[in-house]
């Protein structure tokens, strides 16, 4: 029984709400406009959740590995972390993580020769983005490029990903859409970042935080939160009015953000994930309602 929750903790499931949200939205904009296919809808989700936690240990991994994860770093302060823990043997990790994406990669060949070519493209994009995030030689997120991989993933290619799906064509409407949400999601890796300014200075890692240095990196953090919300309020004028029912997670936003302005938090990460949550969700059930009702 700890074998396998040591396996759970390992793959971070609390973080495949933000994969979940992602495909969820480019589901529901596809159900706007035609009908909705549970089981295309499933494959995607299963996939995408699959290529999530392949990263996420083929991520750890390699921190481990390079002495960027130790125990005394704050992400194995208030999360589990069993590989720093040594509850789980590396090798065995990383081979892990090539079997899950190999079986998100089995499913996206399906989906490319049931739903169309373009999934063969934003798939592999994923898997190659997902490979590379912390292992050489690209290890693009330790050069700055981590939010924008990010923002882009959960973003932009995951929502029109899931769109193409239902539609088996692109859409202008949920790639701007996916904007908003794909900022929060580059919003958690930033809250991480800013956290671990020091240590990653001190390791010579560079990230968008150590570039910008904590004022400045605070103040992109409350810029784009702020880029967020607008931009919902401006798709509510051509979209629906239904995304306004987004704003009443402002209130969590202004905590999240006085609380990171007077101290960065160990958890600033979780913590920012929390609004993403709510965030996501109100997106999803805005779009469901202007599906039923219009």
């Amino acid at each position: 029984m700890h074998l396998y929750r040591n396996w759970f903790l390992a793959s971070r499931p609390w973080s495949f709400s933000m994969t979940a949200i992602s495909v969820g939205v480019g589901s529901a904009m596809g159900a706007i406009d035609g009908p909705f296919f549970w089981f295309p809808f499933l494959l995607a989700l299963a996939s995408a959740v699959m290529l999530h936690a392949g990263t996420n240990l083929i991520n750890d991994y390699y921190d481990v590995g390079s002495g960027v994860d130790t125990v005394e770093s704050a992400t194995a302060q208030y999360r589990p972390h069993p590989l720093v823990e040594g509850r789980l043997p590396a090798e065995q990790v990383k081979w892990a993580a090539y079997a899950l994406f190999a079986m998100a990669a089995v499913i996206g060949i399906y989906l490319v020769a049931t739903r169309g070519q373009a999934i063969f493209w934003i798939g592999l994009a994923g898997l190659v983005a997902g490979l590379t995030y912390t292992a050489p030689p690209l290890r693009y997120k330790y050069v700055a490029l981590g939010e924008l991989s990010v923002f882009l993933m959960w973003g932009p290619l995951m929502v029109e990903g899931s769109y193409y799906v239902q539609r088996q064509v692109l859409s202008p409407k949920a790639f701007w859409v996916s904007l908003p949400f794909g900022l929060l999601v580059a919003l958690v890796l930033l809250a991480n970042n800013i956290r671990d300014i020091e240590l990653d200075q001190s390791r010579r890692i560079h990230t968008l935080a150590t570039v910008l240095g904590k004022r400045r990196g605070l103040t992109a953090y409350l810029l784009l939160m702020a880029l967020a919300y607008v931009g919902i309020i401006a798709l509510a004028g051509f979209l629906t009015p239904w995304l306004l029912i987004i704003l009443t997670s402002l209130p969590l936003a202004f905590r999240l953000f006085r609380q990171m302005a007077r101290e960065v938090p160990m958890d600033a990460d979780a913590r920012t994930a929390q609004l993403d949550t709510a965030f996501g969700l109100l997106l999803v059930a805005a779009l469901i309602m202007e599906g039923i009702l219009r």
